[in-house]
């Protein structure tokens, strides 16, 4: 089934750069993610046979048009003319995942036993995106069971500086 999303999202992808609006394509569907997530009965009624095709696609038409880039409402609706509504958000990470190879971005989750400051932030950053050579769009997380430290998951890597972690590695040393 991910191979279908792939293809839906690629032909978006390539309409994106052809537009040169690759930013503009992902900022909508983000908003589309959000709003999906926040109703997923609308994407139900998007994908409803029982109701009309007509009345689906003019319910797209009334909520998107002229908000978003028409490829984008149109991606919308050849979904819903498919019966494949219910892989929009599936279809919206694969373009997610093309765009930010694309413009050579990487998301970085970071999580944190306590309230990182801006300054923290911005240095976690800078040090990932050197480490990378990708420009980094951080996910703050805070979990309280790293007792301290970081841990930090990006481009399928985890960097693990907790002290949780290093607890376990002198448990493990100490049960060798």
């Amino acid at each position: 089934m991910i191979q279908t999303e792939r293809e839906y999202a690629e032909a978006l992808f390539t309409l994106a750069v052809e537009e040169n609006a690759v930013e503009e394509f992902l900022d909508s569907l983000v908003t589309l993610k959000q709003l999906f997530d926040e109703n997923p009965d609308y994407i139900e009624f998007l994908n409803s046979p029982a109701i009309p095709l007509g009345e689906r696609t003019a319910s797209i038409d009334e909520a998107f048009d002229g908000k978003m880039p028409q490829y984008v409402v149109s991606f919308i609706k050849v979904l819903c003319e498919n019966g494949k509504m219910r892989t929009i958000l599936l279809c919206i990470d694969e373009f997610e995942t093309l765009a930010r190879a694309f413009s050579n971005r990487a998301i970085a989750t970071v999580y944190s036993a306590v309230e990182l400051s801006g300054e923290q932030k911005d240095a976690v950053c800078k040090k990932l995106e050197a480490i990378t050579n990708k420009r980094i769009d951080p996910i703050y997380i805070i979990d309280e069971s790293l007792i301290g430290g970081m841990k930090i998951e990006v481009d399928g890597k985890t960097f693990d500086g907790s002290i949780k972690h290093r607890l376990g590695d002198i448990k493990d040393v100490m049960n060798s």
